[in-house]
């Protein structure tokens, strides 16, 4: 995995230089405003700095399966879910960790031991946050300080940036509770076992280097940010129109996603949206978006047939529209006959419009119904996810899931009934530290 920083007058500009140099695998990981200093900063505009990152290719492997409790462990990381899994106790960590501490400062010149000791400290907070210990030292504070560790680390001069500098040998014993912690917390986050291999055989070739606890848990945070991948919210074409459709189960909140979206285009961006909905099925659910519409003062219309909806769709572009959200009917995903309707209105839409399709999912649906779900709709329909309800579960592990599972783009997740507010473009920085048991 390649890191790099690249600055630009606006965020796309530093942006377009990234994708320049890494091309289209490019991963934004993170954007900061760099605001000018000195007496004459009122007369400087701001800088915007992009932190890109690009996965190294590497040769196709199968997928780690489940090994059994009694498989040797010389030398590998045994870590399958059948293996019983202890969190360590906040007391036993911090011998842990200071037995590193020890380690390091007896290793290292004098003018690297003030900045390595803040490293460790901040991973003691770790252990502390994964036994329940108060909320100053706990893993979200930790997840906060790798940022800053990581910005620290990327902004020094390429001769600088040694890698004896940053990898320390540390006793194997105690790297292999830290990242047996880790992988407890990741499970505990419902992230299917299958995916936690896959982190954890790419994390043991970093510890087969004697990588230190903080570059551990950077790979950790870094490799996963790279598996989320760039998110793709709903972008207007400059000489089409936009025509979106909202698919996915009953009750998942396509609806008020829909009038999330279009708030958030039409008031906050100043462009023409139309609403549709082909939901024909229930009474409220046309009434529920014409209440958005009215408050919105933006049409709504209700489409019985793919012949109609095009007829629909043609006088929106004559009337110079910009964006069409479509509302298609909630149903089960084993209803075969509602499933064909919909595959029907959406695969005879003109080519002359710019035609995407989104997924809507719940947080709170089960991860074997989720499968079911994607399965049907992966044979049907080439779509992108959102994520809704974030705010009635504590487990996000299904999030990077289906991610992995159907390798759909990541879009938008809601996380609450306001309008338009409670929605946000998918922040995979965000999901990672709650993954990894931050707030």
């Amino acid at each position: 995995m390649t890191i790099k920083k690249f600055q630009g007058k606006t965020e796309a500009e530093a942006t377009a230089l990234a994708k320049e140099e890494f091309g289209a695998g490019t991963v934004i990981m993170n954007v900061k405003e760099i605001k000018p200093k000195g007496l004459l900063r009122s007369f400087k505009t701001s800088m915007y700095e992009v932190t890109a990152a690009i996965e190294e290719s590497e040769p196709s492997q199968p997928a780690r399966q489940a090994a059994p409790v009694n498989m040797p462990t010389a030398g590998n990381i045994n870590v399958a879910a059948d293996e019983p899994i202890s969190i360590p106790r906040a007391e036993e960590m911090k011998e842990v960790f200071a037995t590193v501490e020890s380690t390091w400062a007896n290793s290292m010149p004098q003018e690297k031991k003030e900045e390595e000791k803040k490293a460790v400290s901040a991973v003691n907070n770790v252990s502390a946050g994964a036994a329940g210990s108060s909320s100053s030292n706990n893993l979200e504070e930790k997840l906060e300080n790798l940022q800053s560790l990581l910005e620290k680390k990327l902004s020094q001069p390429p001769e600088e940036q040694k890698e004896e500098e940053f990898l320390k040998e540390t006793p194997s014993d105690e790297n292999l509770k830290f990242v047996k912690m880790i992988y407890s917390i990741l499970l505990e986050n419902e992230v299917n076992e299958k995916y936690c291999n896959q982190i954890m055989d790419e994390v043991e070739k970093v510890m087969k280097k004697g990588a230190s606890l903080d570059y551990i848990l950077s790979s950790i945070y870094q490799k996963m940010i790279l598996k989320f991948g760039q998110p793709q919210p709903i972008k207007l074409s400059e000489h089409k129109l936009k025509v979106v459709f909202f698919i996915g189960p009953t009750g998942v909140g396509k609806t008020t996603t829909i009038a999330k979206i279009a708030s958030r285009f039409k008031v906050e961006k100043g462009k023409k949206v139309a609403l549709y909905t082909a939901d024909t099925y229930r009474i409220a659910a046309a009434e529920q978006l014409r209440t958005y519409a009215n408050i919105l003062d933006t049409p709504l219309n209700i489409v019985y047939s793919s012949k109609e909806l095009n007829e629909e769709l043609q006088k929106a572009q004559e009337e110079e529209f910009d964006l069409v959200l479509v509302d298609t009917a909630g149903f089960s995903h084993k209803n075969e006959e509602q499933r064909g309707e919909t595959k029907e209105l959406i695969d005879l839409v003109p080519e002359e419009f710019d035609k995407e399709v989104y997924l809507v999912l719940s947080a709170t649906t089960k991860y074997r119904d989720l499968l079911e779900i994607a399965d049907i709709y992966k044979a049907n329909f080439d779509f992108k996810m959102i994520f809704t309800k974030l705010d009635e579960t504590s487990c996000y592990g299904n999030i990077l899931n289906m991610k992995l599972y159907t390798g759909a783009d990541l879009s938008y997740t809601t996380y609450g009934q306001n309008v338009p507010e409670d929605i946000e473009i998918f922040n995979s920085q965000n999901i990672v530290k709650l993954l990894l048991g931050g707030k």
